[in-house]
């Protein structure tokens, strides 16, 4: 693949912050865009040649047939675009992002992978434009690069899988997005400096995610690939007919942590008659299919406060982050309503310019 870039790509990146910054923060101003839950993806086309590069330069286009059809169909000869892979779910009018349908698309078997693609098919959202015929855009400014992007795409069949990222300048609106779109299954806000030029793994940009705090039931711990210590906590929540399940769990610890949490943790391991911990497994998936998936099972007594981003479903999207012991609260009041959840938006609302 020849293309006037240099290849691999690594796709820019985004710093977090707490809130969305003022349109004035930086020289130049900021244009803001909805922040898509999926799989970051560059879509590379020379010719015939067709790639979808990963956030680690790792191929994706076989596991994305329909994607490759749909950039022949609708992209410019030779072009680089930078954007996010994501997968849709619900009846219109009530659509969501689906992260879990977009991660099972990621299969070895060619007989899934083309199955896949008909059940659950994949669009392509647009927000930056790296290369078109013989031009790096690279150098030039996220403004600049913007307005040739909306360019590229002007001729956009409406039933296209490939989209352009709406965008604005009134950090206003970027906030109402941020409180709105989450309900479409939307990560939060982005931030982009107008006179920025694109630099590969530089995390240029401004992100603000979502995040919110939850009580939840440790309900067992794996042991670290160590040996020793706590390498995850478990977590659990009751249902509205009094069933506990798995909804995550924890796993960013210090050596010295994991080493306290098994004295911690120590009272409320339960034990057969012979007096050894009681071990279970998790449900195993393609991802673990080869990984000890063994726990040891605890009383469900011990309540923590936690951090997380989004609930899906009845399990937290991302890892959550541990805040505290709460000694104060009874495991049975950490029920699935007690999340506080987004209100559901459509997002062809989302995708609709």
């Amino acid at each position: 693949m020849s293309l006037p870039i240099q290849l691999p790509i690594t796709p820019m990146l985004a710093k977090a912050a707490q809130a969305v910054p003022a349109a004035d923060a930086v020289e130049g101003g900021y244009t803001y865009e909805p922040k898509w839950d999926g799989f970051r993806g560059i879509l590379l086309r020379d010719g015939g040649d067709i790639e979808i590069a990963s956030r680690g330069s790792k191929p994706l286009t076989r596991y994305f047939p329909e994607l490759v059809e749909a950039i022949r169909e609708h992209l410019p000869p030779r072009c680089a675009i930078d954007g996010e892979i994501v997968v849709r779910s619900g009846e219109p009018g009530s659509q969501r992002l689906d992260w879990e349908a977009l991660s099972q698309r990621i299969h070895p078997a060619e007989s899934r992978v083309k199955r896949l693609a008909a059940e659950t098919p994949a669009e392509f959202v647009a927000f930056d434009l790296l290369a078109v015929d013989d031009e790096d855009l690279m150098g030039t400014t996220f403004a600049q690069r913007r307005a040739r992007l909306e360019d590229v795409l002007a001729d956009l069949a409406e039933d296209a899988p490939i989209h352009l990222t709406r965008v604005t300048d009134d950090d206003a609106v970027a906030q109402d997005w941020f409180e709105r779109f989450e309900g479409a299954g939307l990560d939060g806000v982005i931030a982009k400096p107008n006179r920025s030029v694109y630099e590969p793994g530089k995390r240029t940009m401004i992100k603000v995610k979502h995040s919110r705090t939850a009580e939840a039931v440790v309900v067992g711990y794996r042991v670290h690939k160590s040996g020793r210590g706590v390498g995850s906590l478990l977590l659990g929540l009751y249902t509205e007919d009094g069933q506990l399940i798995n909804v995550g769990g924890i796993a960013a610890f210090t050596n010295a942590r994991r080493l306290e949490l098994v004295d911690e943790l120590e009272p409320f391991v339960e034990r057969d008659d012979a007096g050894d911990a009681v071990r279970a497994e998790t449900d195993r998936s393609r991802f673990s299919a080869s990984k000890d998936v063994s726990f040891v099972r605890l009383r469900p007594e011990r309540v923590v406060e936690v951090k997380f981003d989004q609930l899906e479903g009845h399990r937290f999207r991302h890892a959550v982050t541990f805040l505290r012991w709460r000694p104060d609260r009874e495991s049975t009041s950490c029920t699935l309503d007690q999340v506080d959840r987004a209100v559901a938006y459509d997002l062809g609302d989302v995708l609709t310019r």
